[in-house]
């Protein structure tokens, strides 16, 4: 299943945003708070509990420069993924946004899809808002 979120315009220098990316950390700041908890990281890796009881396991697994950083499912993660976050130079900024590839089932899809890509369109404006204020 592949889940490709909004492209957003960050105001911001591409350095600084995967600067910021680059630390798993800084991640809380693109999640929704009221629906996640047990929040764990470190500067690579970080893991955390969305309603429902899953846990979400995302380990850095490369970078290709500043446009390109890749992180992948962790132990404990209900089925293997790959997740993106892309930034493109622009004139006054760059863009940003999230590619996913997780290997689910049919059934396990038509659960998760529509949240994940709700779930991605919201870090991406997040990643927006944190540039912007």
């Amino acid at each position: 299943m592949k889940i490709e979120s909004t492209k957003v315009h960050v105001a911001a220098k591409p350095e600084a945003v995967a600067a910021f990316l680059l630390d798993s950390r800084n991640l809380i700041h693109l999640l929704p708070g009221d629906k996640i908890s047990d929040w764990k990281s470190t500067e690579t890796e970080c893991s955390f509990k969305v309603q429902g009881g899953v846990i979400i396991s995302l380990i850095q697994d490369g970078a290709e420069g500043i446009s390109r950083i890749n992180m992948r499912s962790g132990q404990g993660t209900p089925f293997p993924f790959h997740l993106s976050i892309l930034i493109e130079p622009k004139d006054d900024g760059c863009e940003g946004y999230i590619l996913f590839d997780g290997e689910v089932n049919v059934f396990l899809k038509m659960m998760v899809e529509k949240p994940l890509t709700t779930l991605f369109n919201y870090m991406s404006d997040k990643l927006k808002e944190h540039f912007t204020a």
